[in-house]
């Protein structure tokens, strides 16, 4: 009989999501991992597998535990268009914090780190960002729908373009020390919606 795990595999999970997030694949070696898991190299490869295993399951989880707000947001009640344009400076307020620059969205660092080069990670981006795009979408279309979106502007197109906007004020947040070049490309983004 097998002896029982001596960690919480979710808890380490969690840990590692916390490391790939700030340092990346690349950067961040089984020592690290080894070292902030608090366990042994065997148990690591018993329980997650590699490096690499461990960090698709990692960018599940982030996935999965990432902005649950983003559906009640775009999905409340009433007007839509409020809803989408609270997502977008509250994206756009999140990349400008300080607090968080450096570390970005996972999701969208894997798509610049590993996207190019590694089918199942690009998979799980295009997946991710499909999510959003499609509850983008399905807002514009209430919008339209209850008069709120002039008729010449396409939901899906608008769709796509907030999609791009929130990906790239990410990047943009991760390295610029200048709030206002995301909080004004949001606003100025917004415009499209009138």
């Amino acid at each position: 009989m097998g002896r029982a795990k001596e960690f919480d595999p979710e808890a380490a999970l969690g840990t590692a999501m916390e490391l790939f997030w700030e340092r990346g694949y690349e950067a961040t070696t089984m020592a690290d991992l080894v070292a902030a898991l608090g366990i042994g190299r065997a148990s690591l490869y018993a329980t997650f597998g590699g490096k690499r295993e461990l960090y698709l399951r990692a960018l599940d989880r982030y996935g999965a535990c990432q902005d649950p707000r983003l559906l009640e947001e775009l999905s409340a009640p009433g007007p839509a268009l409020p809803g989408v344009r609270a997502v977008v400076l509250r994206f756009a307020d999140e990349a400008a914090k300080a607090t968080t620059r450096g570390r970005g969205c996972f999701v969208t660092n894997t798509a610049a780190e590993l996207g190019a080069r590694d089918a199942e990670a690009a998979h799980r981006v295009e997946r991710s960002w499909a999510h959003v795009e499609t509850l983008l979408h399905s807002a514009l279309l209430r919008a339209r729908a209850q008069g709120e979106l002039p008729p010449k502007r396409d939901p899906a197109t608008l769709a796509r373009l907030l999609l791009v906007l929130l990906q790239g004020m990410r990047v943009v947040g991760k390295v610029s020390a200048d709030p206002a070049r995301v909080r004004d490309a949001a606003r100025e983004a917004l415009t499209l919606l009138d």
